[in-house]
């Protein structure tokens, strides 16, 4: 037992090791003497040439060199290919088929291949593309569009049986008694199989129930066929543990593991009885302690005594493999059995890859280069081969050096067997059995056709590949020496073991800032570092919070409770009084202008030093996360991580605003309580950095946290005046603060109907030109059409609506499925909403905690118990009675027209819709004028354009979940009733907390009389304001027209870049950021020189423009007459006309009393927040940004990463 620990341990030590110093083990692992390489390299070379000389390859080895992955086509016949078989609609399948195939040069491949096969489905799908592809517009296109209508039937049916042929070349049959009948001829070869049940993992206990009745039924079907007495000559099954049980993680390990180990026991017993062996399946590498857990408890049961057809995958690609072995001989002599062991390089390298760039990890748990992988092969062999007195190793490759090698190694040609997949490596493994007798076994998927669709993907992508062994096999112009090199001579001379086009998870946002520090709370080592050092504040209530300030006049004391668990006093607060806010914003206006005058590398220094200091004490946080806010620990800990991103991200962006700006002077920051460390760290960080004074008030529910952030940036230098907190509630301290004439501005996140208060409040006492960013909800919709996978779209439906008990802004409210899969999306997700846990968060088990406080909770419950009454319940689980719970709730709605409010936690509303529908949904969304975040999930890429030009929103998620956004990857913010811009996080948000260098206009409205309110309303009818809105080459426009004039403004917008911009981020994740125009901008002046820079950026950056002033006209001679969206009005403007006229946006740099007018006016009018531009040149708040983020690997994986390796 204890070399079996100490082995565990070397196992746990090794996940994210030195590559270099794991290259170095694995290459004195190998043995393997200069004469020996040589000998390998020969014997390789020599098969290749007996490769390439028989009979033609197999049909799909010529596909994918024909259309490998470096192709734009091999790509789209990928994403086709993964979706097209479970669409069930003929309208999304030619939406699909015209998305994959008509935007692609398929005349490039024609007649590339030898294959008469591959050179049809060229011209076929040539054929089709230039079909789909043809216009309207002439009598010979309307004749071709007519053939394209009559014809789509009939190319939907051959592109299907296309991809059904495709689809064959890897799946022996659909059940086990097709499989053994197609492969019977193999079988008479002499060759042996080991059957696959093709599926996703499970989702819900009917998938894993169902899954396992599988496996059961196709071991009853293989027993006959069991006939030898040697196992290793019968066939085999392989298992997937995902598939048997849907809650396969290391959190669910207490309750998963005795049902996991029951099923699989079930299994193999089963396997046992009927002689023959039965393979564990490898899986992600988070999983790999579990699994050897799992594999202890059921290959410990005696009654599998005596059966030596146990067998487990192991991965190369894995620096653990070599232990893992290790690991499983001492298991195998520990309890007398013989076990087979299949060695393969790994299936989900680009996954891990991205995991651990975006959890921040050290390092990886793969190595980062192919030639590593095949060294650990190698490696993994010899020792594999040094073990055959309990193991039976099973050498799964497609490789001519890789067999070379275990040739070389092998002791004799009967104590170990070759592997490939059915439709691959065919003739290499004949050449090899017919010169050595080996032993072969073809690994055979068998499966519905809608089932085989993540494993086509992986072996696609796998062999698609430039780089790979199948790719180059079939390329003659790749000489056989060079595919057959010597992996340890290619190591030895290709420099740094870590690939140089990989870089660590902690540099993925280049050399400006460093990615936050990760915490992977699967592996077992750092979740118990985390877990002894939360533990010293699992029931401390020493924590307090007090007003930081010098200023006297403190409020009352109160409790700060633990929502999770009411009887647990987290701590107490002292809030503030009236006389600590007056005397606080005295404090701050008088050391404002020495902070402001700071060098900005020295502010920035400050908040990079602070984020170390934040991740010293991330324990604290996180335990403080859990006790005070109800965060699951998985939620704390992207909590601290999106705090210090915000910190090192602003440190970074400061410089770039400096340039004619100042700072603006008080701000203050109203947090919320449902992201009380990100979201404050975030709000103060900026206002910091740009040289302002800071009063923070956090939320009244979770003032600790931010105390504790106050002491830590304090402590990283921020002056005592600088950054003040101020505890409280809203009418207390939250309304004085913001009443307050001398503050330069606010930034706030919360409520809508709070935003619309604090801009009433600053229009009344600040200053006209005072700073108002509102960040507020949003009813957040998703949508689900036929070609989404379920499985994906379910596991990311969970996360947006439920994660954090759905208490996030960006969370989903309202899903709309379309109504083909309807009945199957449901259905799965009510099944994996059973496998919800819901309690303490402070349990590890937990996925759903509690809601913030006892009125969040009767406020939802009342809202369920009526929705419910209504008779619109689709599904909800129990929650506990003590504590601050809500269950999960899912309620039918006729779409988003139905809702009312956005009710902040666990609810989630369904709606369906028609295949031609999807305009009608846009549209429902956006009426609704709220514009946070969107989900989309679709294989249709033509789609995704269309929603980000369509839908109103300040975030778009594509097949991933619409939670979660990370600082300058995907920035956060919205539109309309979800808040006033600019995005936190992003490139644009620093600026707002500055403003220009005094010194522009201070000029009244000319004396012109108003205009009259009928006058203005018929030149809001501006014609070709979408048109306008949709050139990319507005400013060259501009430009021409301007002839010289309003350079400054023409300057400031040509220097934007209105996208979409790439953004930086993990690998298999497209994040961009776009500006579009907020509407109609109404430009006021006062003079002609301002107006006419007003008018000129609002152009630029695609508003329609209605301007008025004295000599309005004069003004803007260059730009009328011209085309463009611009209705000109001389005349003055009477500010009341803003409650009835609708405009987007509003530009004044005049004089106070008047800007003063207009701010109220804006203030007055019902619905969003109407900003007015007070500055003289700043183009980018005439726009909203609009941030989009596609999950690239959703389709099955990461065809850029693959070729990089």
């Amino acid at each position: 037992m204890a070399r079996l620990d100490t082995i565990r341990k070397q196992i746990r030590a090794n996940y994210l090791p030195d590559e270099g110093e794991a290259l170095a083990r694995l290459i004195k692992l190998a043995d393997l003497s200069d004469k020996d390489r040589k000998a390998i390299s020969a014997r390789a070379t020599e098969l290749v040439r007996a490769v390439r000389s028989s009979s033609d390859p197999r049909l799909m080895e010529v596909f994918l060199s024909a259309y490998g992955l470096s192709t734009k086509e091999g790509v789209a016949l990928m994403c086709l290919a993964e979706a097209l078989l479970r669409v069930p609609d003929a309208e999304t399948m030619d939406d699909l088929i015209r998305d994959k195939i008509a935007p692609h040069d398929w005349s490039a491949h024609s007649g590339s291949s030898s294959s008469i096969f591959v050179n049809a489905s060229t011209w076929a799908l040539m054929l089709t593309g230039r079909v789909l592809d043809e216009g309207e517009g002439s009598i010979e296109r309307t004749l071709r569009s007519m053939v394209r209508r009559l014809g789509e039937p009939v190319i939907r049916t051959a592109v299907a049986a296309a991809m059904r042929e495709m689809g064959e070349q890897f799946v022996l049959g659909r059940t086990i008694a097709e499989a053994l009948k197609r492969g019977k001829s193999m079988l008479d070869k002499g060759y042996l199989y080991s059957y696959d049940m093709l599926g996703e993992a499970a989702r819900t206990e009917a998938d894993a129930l169902r899954y396992l009745k599988a496996y059961t039924d196709a071991i009853a079907a293989l027993k006959p066929h069991a006939k030898g007495d040697d196992i290793r000559r019968n066939p085999g099954i392989s298992v997937k543990l995902s598939a048997i049980h849907p809650r396969y993680e290391v959190s669910q390990r207490e309750t998963m593991l005795p049902v996991m180990s029951e099923r699989l026991l079930s299994l193999a017993l089963a396997a046992k009885d009927a002689r023959m062996g039965l393979n564990i399946d490898a899986e992600e590498a988070d999983r790999l302690d579990l699994s050897l857990d799992v594999i202890e408890r059921v290959l410990s049961d005696e009654r599998l005594a005596g059966w030596d057809g146990f067998g487990v995958v192991v991965q190369a690609y894995g620096p653990r493999c070599a232990f893992a072995i290790d690991w499983l001989y001492e298991l195998a002599k520990k309890l007398d059995r013989r076990i087979m062991i299949r060695l393969v390089k790994g299936a989900y390298w680009d996954t891990e890859i991205k995991r651990a760039q975006t959890l921040g990890l050290p390092g990886y748990p793969v190595f980062t280069r192919k030639t590593n992988t095949d060294v650990s092969y190698m490696a993994c062999a010899r020792k594999l081969l040094g073990y055959t007195d309990r193991i039976y190793p099973q050498f799964a490759t497609h490789n001519a050096h890789t067999v070379a090698a275990v040739l070389s190694m092998a002791p004799d040609r009967d104590c170990f067997e070759l592997q490939r997949l059915h439709g691959m490596g065919e003739q290499l493994h004949e050449a090899v059995r017919k010169a050595e007798g080996t032993r072969t076994r073809i690994y055979a998927p068998v499966g519905a056709h809608s089932d085989l669709l993540a494993y086509l993907v992986r072996r696609l992508l796998e062999n698609g590949a430039n780089s790979s062994f199948v790719h180059q096999l079939t390329d003659e112009d790749v000489a056989p020496e060079d595919i057959a090199r010597d992996p340890l001579a290619v190591a030895a001379a290709q420099g740094p073991a870590t690939n140089p086009n990989i870089v660590r998870p902690s540099a993925i946002f280049g050399g400006n800032r460093r990615n936050a520090q990760g915490w992977d709370i699967t592996d077992l080592t750092t979740l118990g570092a985390i877990e002894s050092g939360r533990a010293r504040f699992s029931d401390q209530n020493e924590w307090a919070a007090k007003p930081m300030t010098n200023a006297a006049g403190q409020g009352a004391e109160k409790p700060v409770i633990n929502p999770a668990r009411p009887a647990d006093t987290v701590g107490k607060v002292r809030e503030a009084g009236p006389k600590q806010v007056a005397g606080a914003v005295k404090a701050a206006v008088a050391a404002q202008p020495a902070w402001a005058k700071m060098p900005v590398a020295k502010r920035a220094a400050v908040l990079t030093k602070a984020a170390d200091l934040y991740e010293k004490h991330a324990d604290e946080f996180f335990a403080l996360a859990t006790r005070e806010a109800g965060k699951t620990l998985a939620d704390g800990i992207a909590e601290v991580r999106e705090a210090v991103d915000f910190l090192r991200y602003y440190a970074a962006e400061a410089a770039n605003v400096e340039t004619g700006t100042d700072a603006r002077g008080v701000i203050v920051c109203i947090s919320p309580w449902n992201f009380p460390l990100a979201i404050f760290t975030g709000q103060v960080a900026a206002a910091l950095v740009t040289g302002n004074a800071v009063i923070a008030k956090p939320a009244e529910q979770t003032p600790l946290i931010a105390a504790r952030a106050v002491e830590l940036l304090r402590e990283a230098g921020v002056p005592d005046d600088v950054l003040q907190l101020l505890p409280g509630d809203g009418p207390s301290v939250g309304g004085p603060l913001t009443a307050d004439p001398r503050i330069a501005g606010v930034c706030f996140t919360g409520s809508t109907e709070v935003a619309k208060i604090i801009e009433k409040q600053l229009a009344e006492t600040a200053a006209p030109d005072a700073m108002l960013i509102a960040e507020t909800g949003g009813l957040n919709a998703m949508i689900v059409d036929s070609t989404a996978l379920p499985e994906q779209a379910v596991r990311d439906v969970l996360a947006s609506a439920f994660q954090s008990a759905g208490q996030r802004c960006s969370a989903l409210r309202i899903l709309y499925v379309q109504e083909d899969v309807e009945k199957k999306v449901l259905e799965m997700l009510k099944g994996a909403m059973e496998e919800l846990n819901i309690g303490d968060p402070w349990e590890i088990a937990t996925d759903v905690g509690p809601v913030i406080d006892e009125e969040a909770q009767s406020s939802i419950k009342a809202y369920c118990d009526a929705m419910e009454k209504a008779g619109k319940l689709v599904a909800r689980l129990d929650a506990p009675k003590d504590g601050r719970f809500v269950a999960p709730h899912v309620f039918r709605v006729r779409g988003i027209e139905d809702m009312e409010r956005e009710v902040f936690g666990p609810v989630l509303h369904v709606a369906s819709f028609k295949a031609d529908e999807i305009d009608k949904v846009i549209s429902a969304v956006n009426i609704k004028g709220y514009g946070l975040t969107f989900g989309l999930h679709t294989r249709i890429e033509g789609r995704v354009q269309h929603f980000v030009d369509g839908v109103h929103a300040g975030n778009i998620y594509v097949n991933r979940n619409q939670i979660g956004a990370v600082v300058g990857s995907q920035p956060f913010g919205g539109e309309g009733l979800s808040g006033t811009g600019p995005k936190a996080g992003g490139p644009h948000y620093l600026r707002r907390f500055r403003k220009e260098v005094a010194g522009q206009a201070d000029q009244a409205f000319a004396t012109a009389q108003p205009v009259a309110l009928k006058v203005v309303q018929d030149h809001l009818k501006i014609a070709g304001a979408k048109a306008w809105a949709e050139r990319q080459d507005r400013v060259a426009i501009l430009r021409k027209h301007l002839r010289g004039k309003a350079s400054s403004a023409i300057t400031a917008a040509a220097a934007m870049d209105f996208g979409p911009v790439d953004l930086p981020g993990p690998t298999g994740e497209a994040n961009t950021l776009s500006l579009h125009p907020r509407g109609i901008a109404l430009c006021l002046g006062p003079d002609a020189e301002t107006l006419l820079a007003q008018t000129v950026q609002a152009l630029a950056a695609g508003c329609a423009v209605l301007a008025v002033g004295a000599n309005a006209s004069s003004a803007l001679n260059a730009l009328t007459g011209k085309g463009l969206p611009l209705s000109v009005v001389d005349g003055g403007f009477d500010p009341e006309q803003l409650e009835k006229i609708g405009v987007d946006v509003v530009a004044f740099a005049g004089d106070e009393a008047n800007m003063r007018a207009l701010r109220r006016a804006l203030a007055a009018r019902k619905g969003a927040i109407v900003p007015l531009i007070s500055e003289t040149i700043y183009p980018a708040a005439y726009a909203h940004e609009r941030a989009v983020c596609v999950d690239t690997t959703a389709a099955g994986g990461n065809a850029s990463l693959l070729a990089a390796a």
